[in-house]
């Protein structure tokens, strides 16, 4: 199994980083996939992948909620870092409508900036869409010249909207959510094109059924992978395979 997003670099792990890797592992985790966050989060995120060269594999990206007024400096930064080093991905980027609206604007020109990125570097994109899909739909069928590609990662939406993503070219992460009783994914995850689906824990966030509220980690991800194996009434080995291969297609591993 490969997690395809998970934030093992914060302080949350400085205590057991390398216990947390080797449980991974236990359990037939071969990749752990790092999106970026900020400019603050850079330096961890390096050292981590440095530690864990043959598991770890980062990404560069400005995520929305770090989005403010210094937004052209912070992209300048960010872009400069693909000329220093090798990343997968851009991300992790994206629009987040929950917390808070006051830099919409801001995070919307982020997005459309890094998804050009993307296309010149002829790398995928990794989008965060908290209460905003509809709206990031928008500008990526806008965007779309036949070369972006991607996932929603944490998808929590629509089978309707499911079919667009997949239509428009990107992948769906499943993680935490998709084992939450009240989480609606028990309606959608049966329908979905499992082509275009991939396996996420979004550690330290999201934790799975039944460690919801508790520190997550990339262990876990066996319990999402066994709750879209039981939606499909499929085996578990089966959905590590496909979503193993979906992931080291979409990210060229």
């Amino acid at each position: 199994m490969i997690d395809s997003h998970a934030h093992i670099y914060t302080t949350e792990f400085d205590d057991d980083r390398d216990q947390v890797v080797e449980r991974a592992l236990s359990v037939g985790i071969e990749k752990i996939l790092l999106p970026n966050i900020d400019l603050e989060s850079i330096a961890p995120m390096l050292a981590t992948e440095a530690r864990y060269p043959d598991v770890c594999h980062s990404m560069m990206g400005l995520h929305p909620c770090y989005v403010n007024d210094n937004i052209e400096h912070d992209l300048a930064i960010i872009r400069q870092w693909f000329n220093q080093h090798t990343f997968i991905a851009v991300g992790e980027i994206g629009i987040d409508l929950y917390w808070d609206k006051t830099y919409q604007q801001q995070q919307e020109f982020a997005f459309r900036t890094q998804l050009q990125w993307a296309k010149e570097l002829n790398l995928p994109v990794v989008i965060h869409t908290r209460d905003s899909i509809d709206q990031t739909l928008e500008i990526l069928e806008q965007e779309q010249d036949g070369t972006l590609r991607g996932v929603f990662h944490c998808f929590g939406g629509s089978l309707a909207q499911a079919e667009v993503i997949n239509q428009l070219g990107f992948h769906l992460g499943l993680g935490g959510v998709s084992t939450f009783k009240n989480g609606g994914m028990d309606k959608v995850i049966p329908h979905l094109d499992l082509d275009f689906v991939i396996l996420e824990t979004d550690s330290p966030y999201l934790a799975p059924t039944p460690h919801r509220g508790k520190r997550n980690e990339p262990l876990f991800m066996e319990l999402v992978a066994q709750r879209v194996a039981d939606l499909r009434d499929m085996s578990l080995s089966e959905i590590s395979q496909i979503t193993s291969k979906n992931t080291k297609l979409l990210f060229n591993l």
